[in-house]
């Protein structure tokens, strides 16, 4: 049995050759794809122009055999016109013959039709006629039988009152073209109106190849529905008597092999039935040239189609070469080779690819080189997430726990007094609960879970008590100005929130300026109109306060710009920013109903811009800065709705040592029970916000609806997300954990505010 290198050397040549084959299928596979788009290209063009040409020609042309079909109408009527001139003088000679008067004037009617026989062998007329006084016709005579006198009656009176162009009289498929004259017995001073003679020339086959052989073309007449003669042949007028509707004017028609195109003329439009004239224009022979011409267009398309397959063929080397190059570096990019030789730039189209190609490979490589980065960015920005979520998570059990251990040290501290050996330790728990409260609220100030108190505020005394500490926040080398706006309207929004948004965009400013520089912060009302709300989408036309914090630092390029708002984003060295300060800002100015547009350049200052809406309420009592203090002792009933009974038992061992009637309720619904069976009035709520089976804002509307006097105090450690929670109005929030003076500061406040009420009731 042969070796495995022997194996080995026997398929390398195979697989040589397969790969040769496939490149050769490849590369034909592109010709061939190349070759059939120009094929195509070139048959659409070819084709398109000969369609053009072709449409174009076929309109030149009708529009011609139109205007020839037009003219030999005109030919027409310039014929009937000198007919009906010679029919008119002879009517006018015949009218006034002494014989004629003396027929219309000699009763005897035997010796009137010997008279009139004598007439119509002297002249050379198809059909005449007389008509007394009375309308009535005494004498007819025609060249062909068969056009009885009632149809001449008939003639008579729809032809009374003929204009000079003459009449049409028609009986029997027999037309005649009439002239009408009066005869006058003359005795002045006055005329005598003897009669009518009527002189007419029948139109027949003759006569209508006579005028088609005139006006080249071929024609008929229909009186009404029913043909009369044409200038066809016996079988043709038949097709076109069967084919032609009446009430076609003009078109198309086929007769045998044959094609024109017809044009209906009425001759008689005061008359009904109407006499109608076609004419029949050919045109087969005038298309005769379209054909050849197409014809020709089809071999010098084809021709043009097969030159230039060959000729592509034949140079389609030149830029298959690079392409294939290029399929092979695209190959090699998929296995990982970024270093696969190109072909050389030789200014073209393809060349251009290849080098965006290279570039496209470089950055791919770049990027490679990235990944890393990119993937610890990506594990730190998870770990900020998960970090949020675990605060929020333990925020409510931590504190749960940090209230009753702050609770407990705050009883130890009143029970023991100052003088017990063990005050110490009781201070060192209270320190260190203390921290704890700290960093629970750092967390949930990180995961933006606080509980919002919006109050109504005056933004000119809320940046004032800001500028307190700017100099020591910007720095001797940050020059610091404010101008505040005047009648400056209110806003409702959390004040510890908008303290937060103008420090950490003074923090910001302050990073950007590290050589000095001026920071100024300006204040005034605006309203914002509908252009400028469809100018700057999602925003809300209306009436704001607008903030501007501007400085002099180095500023932003736009791609910096447009990634400021996002989280974890800085531009500063790695350890000296978190990239949380810009985004907490826009965050708050979203959460109070604003926004926030930043305009920058490089070397030019940053410039933010929030609008915040304005409110028409006014600052309560409690906000412009009045301190409550709480009672040594109270008084009244209080609902105490906790489901941690640890903390539901100290905050009752509080209330009560404090004077206080507590009813205590593990949830909601408890609660509700508590409070039906209760007889006397609940002066105040306090309930937990999170609790299991009832809500605490649920809880506090339903008490509110059924006890509309009492007071609501809610608890709660943070706020969570996706909430929608709704809190009452002039309620008191007691955030966890909370001390026995905070807890009753929150009791006083309610009732003494509810005591103010009284009195101006009263």
């Amino acid at each position: 049995m042969p070796g495995l290198s022997e194996i080995q050397g026997r398929l390398v040549p195979t697989f040589d050759l397969l790969r040769g084959r496939a490149d050769t299928s490849r590369r034909l596979r592109l010709r061939m794809k190349f070759l059939l788009s120009l094929v195509l290209v070139i048959a659409a063009l070819t084709f398109s122009t000969l369609l053009i040409v072709g449409h174009s020609a076929e309109g030149q042309v009708q529009k011609a055999i139109e205007q020839d079909t037009r003219n030999s109408v005109l030919t027409f009527e310039n014929i009937r016109a000198e007919r009906q001139l010679e029919l008119s003088r002879n009517a006018d000679l015949i009218s006034t013959l002494p014989a004629v008067k003396a027929l219309m004037t000699d009763p005897d009617a035997a010796n009137m039709d010997d008279a009139f026989e004598g007439i119509w062998h002297s002249k050379n007329f198809d059909l005449v006629a007389l008509a007394d006084w009375t309308g009535k016709i005494v004498a007819l005579h025609t060249s062909s039988p068969g056009f009885p006198i009632s149809a001449a009656q008939e003639m008579f009176e729809q032809s009374r009152g003929a204009s000079e162009k003459g009449t049409w009289w028609f009986g029997q498929g027999h037309l005649y073209q009439a002239a009408m004259r009066p005869i006058d017995l003359s005795d002045p001073p006055a005329k005598m109106h003897l009669g009518t003679v009527i002189v007419g020339r029948e139109i027949d086959s003759q006569v209508a190849r006579e005028v088609g052989r005139i006006a080249l073309c071929q024609i008929a007449f229909r009186y009404g529905d029913e043909p009369v003669v044409s200038s066809f042949s016996a079988l043709d007028e038949r097709t076109v008597s069967d084919g032609l509707s009446p009430r076609a004017a003009s078109g198309k028609f086929q007769i045998g092999d044959k094609r024109y195109l017809f044009s209906s003329v009425n001759l008689t439009p005061t008359l009904h039935p109407n006499l109608t004239l076609t004419v029949f224009k050919p045109y087969d022979e005038a298309f005769a040239y379209i054909n050849h011409l197409n014809q020709r267009l089809v071999l010098l398309g084809l021709a043009a189609v097969v030159i230039g397959g060959v000729v592509v063929f034949l140079i389609s080397s030149t830029f298959t070469r690079p392409l294939e190059q290029l399929v092979a570096a695209v190959q090699a990019l998929e296995e990982g080779n970024f270093v696969y030789p190109l072909g050389p730039d030789t200014g073209d189209e393809v060349s251009q690819v290849t080098a965006a190609f290279e570039r496209m490979r470089l950055t791919l490589r770049n990027n490679e080189e990235q990944t890393q980065m990119l993937s610890e960015q990506l594990r730190h920005s998870q770990k900020m997430e998960a970090v949020g979520r675990l605060a929020g998570g333990v925020a409510h059990d931590f504190n749960n726990l940090l209230t009753v251990i702050k609770g407990h040290s705050d009883l130890l501290e009143l029970k023991l007094g100052s003088l017990s050996p063990v005050q110490h330790s009781v201070l060192q728990v209270k320190k260190a609960a203390d921290r704890a409260t700290a960093l629970t609220r750092q967390l949930l100030a990180f995961s933006r879970m606080q509980v919002l108190q919006p109050q109504v505020l005056d933004l000119n005394a809320v940046i004032a008590d800001v500028n307190k500490m700017m100099p020591v926040l910007l720095g001797e080398e940050v020059a610091y100005n404010f101008l505040p706006g005047e009648r400056l309207a209110h806003i409702k929004a959390d004040p510890s929130q908008i303290e937060q948004v103008l420090v950490n965009l003074a923090v910001n400013a302050r990073d950007a300026m590290s050589k000095g520089g001026k920071l100024t912060v300006t204040t005034q009302n605006v309203v914002l109109d509908e252009e400028y709300a469809r100018t700057h989408p999602p925003v809300i036309a209306g009436k704001y306060v607008l903030v501007v914090v501007a400085d002099s630092g180095h500023g932003m390029d736009e791609q910096t710009k447009s990634r400021i708002f996002e989280p974890f984003f800085t531009t500063k060295e790695l350890g000296k920013g978190t990239g949380l300060g810009l985004s907490t800002v826009y965050g708050i100015v979203k959460q109070s109903g604003g926004y926030i547009w930043v305009d920058s350049a490089v070397n030019q200052g940053t410039r933010f811009e929030i609008f915040l809406p304005q409110t028409t309420e006014a600052v309560s009592l409690i906000e412009q800065g009045e301190i409550f203090r709480p009672m040594n002792r109270g008084a009244g009933t209080v609902l105490l709705a906790e489901d941690e009974e640890a903390v539901r038992e100290l905050a009752c061992e509080f209330l009560r040592a404090s004077g206080y009637h507590v009813i205590a309720a593990k949830d909601g619904i408890e609660a509700l029970e508590l409070a039906e069976q209760q007889k006397k009035s609940i002066d105040v709520l306090v309930t937990d916000v999170v609790m299991p089976r009832m809500r605490g804002t649920e809880l506090a509307m339903r008490l509110k609806r059924a006890h509309p006097d009492i007071n609501v105090v809610y608890m709660s450690g943070y706020l969570e997300h996706n909430s929608d929670d709704s809190f009452l109005t002039n309620a008191e929030l007691l955030q966890k954990p909370f001390s026995r003076e905070s807890l009753l500061q929150k009791l006083y406040a309610v009732l003494a505010r509810d005591a103010v009420r009284s009195v101006h009731v009263n």
